[in-house]
């Protein structure tokens, strides 16, 4: 295991800041490169009653984003949607790790639930 000083922690907010926030359990479905990126996989992700394009910054990553093919995760749902390298991302891809400099993991339930089911 990679060893870590953690970060400060960031200012306290208000309960309601978080709650605006809209997280949900997607499965990733498939996972495309970003031709104009380095950095940037297109994924297709499923929340049950819809899928969305959502572009992460995997790619450097990971020796073969395919095996996150597949894999339950967590996402915001929320974001406004947003050009990268000429496509458009329909929410974000929850990580741990990068920020930290460690080599990020996905954030993931511990076992499998159904799409599109929210993270309090």
């Amino acid at each position: 295991m990679e060893t870590l000083t953690p970060a400060k922690i960031k200012p306290v907010v208000e309960i309601d800041v978080l709650e605006s926030l809209d997280i949900r359990v997607g499965t990733i479905e498939t996972v495309n490169d970003v031709e104009k990126s380095n950095k940037l996989i297109k994924l297709t992700v499923n929340f049950g009653d819809h899928t969305r394009q959502i572009l992460a910054g995997i790619k450097q990553e990971r020796k073969n984003s395919e095996e996150i093919v597949g894999r339950q995760a967590l996402f915001v749902v929320n974001l406004a949607p947003k050009k990268m390298a000429g496509e458009i991302s329909q929410g974000m891809l929850f990580d741990i790790g990068y920020t930290d400099g460690i080599t990020p993991v996905l954030a993931v339930p511990e076992r499998p639930v159904p799409n599109g089911v929210r993270a309090e």
